[in-house]
């Protein structure tokens, strides 16, 4: 059971790291097409700003003074009149496309605050992992070591990682089913002041054209929504009016100033710098027009990702596109394919790693009460055994370790009885001086024949190498007597 609970961490682990990473990558997949839709969103603009205030800023001020220089011919003040009606033209048109700078700052809060969950989301399931790893580690390092303490200490944390591992499968499923564009999804594109449905992530997904059109039908017009979402060349474009106004204007007004820089420059050398300013001004508003078609039209920002056709995205018509902004189909796509594709992969993936961890755990915890109940039953083993058995495993054990210590148990026993007796140790002279016949006499005390070997040890207070207790009580009499009559050490 625990080689197989080592396997499934091993496998779940595995799982969880690619699970990551793909949620990961989705999640900066759609950072990078928000920061890319909110450059075009500020550039949208900044060209309608910076086109407008033109229109009604520097051209009204060269045409002011135009007005006063030419004031003697009546045939180039109309002319200039009929250039002010074309330019507030071209401004009425200008304000009636949306300014995008209100949402071009929410879309910048936004990326900040995913990609800052995001960090630690990533990070929070990378120390998921080396935890699981940990704790599957500890459980066999447990059952090696045979290990009680390491056993309680892994069924704990074992527990506590079963929990972790089911709440982590339900967030995971939470953010794959509820979450998603039924809130940030739906504030990064445009609508976040559209009411939140209860609709997230798995209808944004499938069907996500009818889950825009459902969320935009009170704010958008339809004819913006379908030109956007389906971009079908046989619809005219929402903004078509209002670009063609603008370009005809200008067109219009590059003719009438060509024919004053022809005309009345010759007679009028001093209106030259406002005839050349205009020229210019209107020069760059062109520019700003042919940018700015570009940016609204769809057709020429209808481009699919990832070798994808629109048709093959979820079963979506057309896959899908902004409602309301004006960004291209590429951005939105990306961002489509980081939450629907790579993000809720990684979420499932995440999700297999919840399972196969509760697995994991739930026989880590399982096996835990096997190896204690074996883990006891050892001991209690151990325990019958006799200890002064020389065949017994363990004090064979003991042997092995502790050889020379097992050779002077007796000496060091019997030393420790003496007590205060080893502070009376005869000098070194009273060894050498002593006769043969008193070391034989105590000799004979012990063991009944003189032993010429047991001398040594006789005249250094040592005990004979084998004794019994009353062999001792004779030899300590005897002792305290010999020092007494010799009177070395008093008593």
């Amino acid at each position: 059971m625990a080689v197989t609970a080592g396997l499934i961490c091993c496998a779940a682990v595995g799982v969880g790291f690619y699970g990551n990473s793909e949620t990961n990558d989705g999640v900066f997949q759609l950072l990078y097409a928000l920061d890319h839709a909110n450059q075009t969103l500020t550039g949208i603009d900044s060209l309608v700003a910076s086109t407008t205030l033109q229109m009604q800023g520097e051209l009204e001020q060269h045409l002011a003074r135009l007005n006063e220089l030419l004031a003697s011919r009546g045939d180039y003040v109309q002319t200039l009149k009929f250039t002010q009606q074309l330019a507030s033209s071209i401004a009425l048109q200008l304000q009636g496309l949306p300014a995008w700078r209100g949402v071009s700052a929410e879309l910048t809060e936004l990326s900040g605050q995913v990609a800052y969950v995001e960090y630690y989301r990533w990070l929070a399931y990378l120390l998921f992992f080396i935890l699981v790893l940990t704790v599957c580690l500890l459980a066999c390092l447990g059952l090696a070591k045979h290990s009680r303490c390491l056993l309680v200490m892994v069924l704990c944390c074992g527990l506590l990682m079963l929990v972790l591992s089911w709440a982590s499968m339900a967030v995971d499923t939470a953010a794959a089913v509820v979450s998603g564009a039924g809130g940030e999804g739906r504030a990064a594109w445009g609508i976040s002041d559209v009411p939140l449905s209860p609709q997230g992530t798995s209808d944004f997904c499938v069907a996500p054209d009818k889950f825009i059109m459902n969320q935009t039908d009170d704010e958008i017009s339809t004819e913006v929504v379908h030109y956007y979402l389906y971009c079908d060349q046989s619809l005219s474009s929402p903004f078509q009016q209002a670009l063609t106004v603008f370009q005809r204007s200008l067109t219009t007004m590059q003719i009438q100033i060509q024919g004053l820089i022809q005309y009345a420059l010759p007679l009028f050398p001093t209106a030259e710098k406002d005839l050349l300013g205009v020229q210019q001004l209107l020069n760059s508003s062109e520019t700003s027009l042919h940018q700015l078609t570009a940016l609204l039209d769809c057709r020429g920002l209808h481009k699919v990702s990832w070798g994808l056709a629109g048709d093959q995205l979820w079963g979506s018509p057309c896959g899908a596109t902004s409602a309301v902004l004006p960004v291209s189909h590429q951005d939105y796509l990306d961002g489509l394919i980081g939450i629907c594709y790579d993000g809720v992969e990684g979420l499932l993936y995440l999700g297999l790693f919840s399972l196969l961890a509760a697995a994991a755990f739930s026989t880590v915890i399982c096996a835990a009460p096997r190896a204690w109940k074996q883990l006891a039953g050892r001991d209690r083993d151990y325990d019958d055994m006799d200890e002064e058995d020389p065949f017994n495993p363990q004090a064979r054990r003991i042997a092995a370790h502790r050889p020379a210590r097992g050779q002077l148990r007796s000496f060091c026993s019997y030393s420790s009885s003496l007590g205060s007796q080893s502070s009376l140790h005869p000098p070194a002279q009273t060894v050498s001086n002593a006769p043969v016949s008193e070391y034989m006499n105590q000799a004979v005390l012990f063991g009944g024949n003189p032993r010429y070997e047991n001398v040594p040890l006789i005249g250094r207070g040592s005990p004979p190498p084998t004794y019994s207790p009353s062999m001792r009580a004779t030899y300590l009499a005897v002792t305290d007597e010999h020092v007494r009559s010799r009177g070395d050490f008093p008593a």
